[in-house]
């Protein structure tokens, strides 16, 4: 079977957070066109601009004229999928879905909607799309969920069960390989300071078990909004030799970082906007790595970690449990090698890169 031309829309081009997306670019069993730079994209990896400044007179003229009801940059679009001969859309997060619905109505593409998180749960998205998601799911040849809750919350606001494909992203491949030593009484958190991880949770957790384990160290690698109000906090609580906060690092740092600290740690929570997680990436590749994961109950992190077996998940905002949690996985190295043991090989089983990618590839043949 011939390989098909595949849109792949995505806001950002390199988002540091976004490696699921760089999968789908790299993994897909299709010749794959980048599109990105916005809902509405106005740029083709490796192409450049969408809109020149030609394309937008004349799009203006058509419009205005009402030789059609599609504005210069969907016409920039249109030219750009006729030219490489689009066969079907895929596109990364709900609202991107709905921008490029009039395009994919116009040539008759089939479009798959890969919904990820905020655009399934943020009460001003869905209030701002509460009829184009209808639409979309109605248009939607497939939608892809990434966590259990999604599926039906997306059901719930009108999307056709049958429909939607449950597919965690999944983690690199290089973590399985990854062999953690334990030998450091030390923690990891990795993603976006904003308000569904909580990391000032995290914090106030890892206070907690330096009254027992003085030396202890948090790592925590990213950055985002809520980034100086953790380091603020830190430096309030005198905790800037136990707490290093390191931005965005490499994959050869973040793999040296996983191979020495006891767990990896996320408090995610609920945002008062509605904002929740998906399944997120980094508590894969964390298990993968063979650390147990110290999170909540919350969104598909209970989907992916199994309490008791392959990590430990406490309730929303319980910060008291979660210190507990984190001072038995340094009081007892062993259990906490065996969490991560079992973790790796449920993931393994479960969430690799080959089974997700193999249920997307179907998707784009079906």
């Amino acid at each position: 079977m011939a390989k098909k031309n595949i849109a792949l829309i995505s806001p950002n081009q390199n988002a540091y957070s976004e490696t699921f997306i760089q999968a789908h670019k790299n993994y897909f069993d299709a010749n794959v066109f980048y599109y990105y730079g916005g809902y509405l994209p106005y740029y083709l990896e490796n192409n450049g601009v969408l809109l020149t400044n030609s394309n937008r007179f004349i799009g203006f003229l058509k419009k205005k004229f009402k030789l059609t009801k599609l504005n210069a940059l969907e016409q920039s679009l249109v030219k750009s999928f006729k030219k490489n001969k689009i066969g079907i859309v895929y596109a990364e997060y709900g609202p991107t879905g709905v921008a490029v619905l009039n395009i994919c109505k116009k040539l008759n593409l089939p479009l798959i909607v890969n919904f990820h998180g905020y655009d399934a749960s943020v009460n001003s998205v869905l209030e701002n799309n509460k009829t184009k998601y209808k639409e979309l799911f109605d248009y939607s040849k497939h939608i892809v969920a990434v966590s259990k809750t999604m599926r039906e919350k997306l059901i719930s606001l009108g999307a056709k069960p049958e429909k939607i494909t449950y597919t965690p992203c999944a983690p690199n491949d290089v973590f399985f390989d990854l062999n953690p030593s334990f030998s450091a009484n030390a923690f990891i958190a990795v993603g976006r300071f904003v308000d569904k991880k909580a990391p000032y949770y995290t914090i106030l957790a890892f206070k907690k078990i330096l009254a027992k384990y003085p030396d202890a160290k948090l790592y925590f690698c990213g950055d985002g909004p809520l980034h100086d109000t953790c380091v603020n906090l830190t430096n309030f609580f005198q905790l800037s030799n136990n707490i290093l906060f390191l931005g965005s690092v490499s994959p050869e740092e973040l793999k040296e970082l996983y191979e020495k600290v006891t767990a990896f740690v996320q408090h995610s929570v609920t945002a008062l906007n509605g904002d929740m997680e998906g399944t997120p990436v980094a508590i894969l590749e964390a298990s993968a790595a063979g650390l147990p994961v110290v999170s909540t109950n919350h969104a598909g992190i209970p989907d992916v970690i199994i309490h008791e077996k392959t990590g430990l998940l406490v309730n929303e905002h319980d910060v008291n449990k979660m210190a507990e949690y984190m001072l038995s996985l340094l009081d007892d190295k062993e259990y906490a090698k065996a969490l991560g043991n079992t973790g790796r090989d449920f993931v393994k089983l479960n969430f690799s890169m080959k089974q997700h990618i193999e249920i997307l590839n179907q998707l784009l043949y079906s």
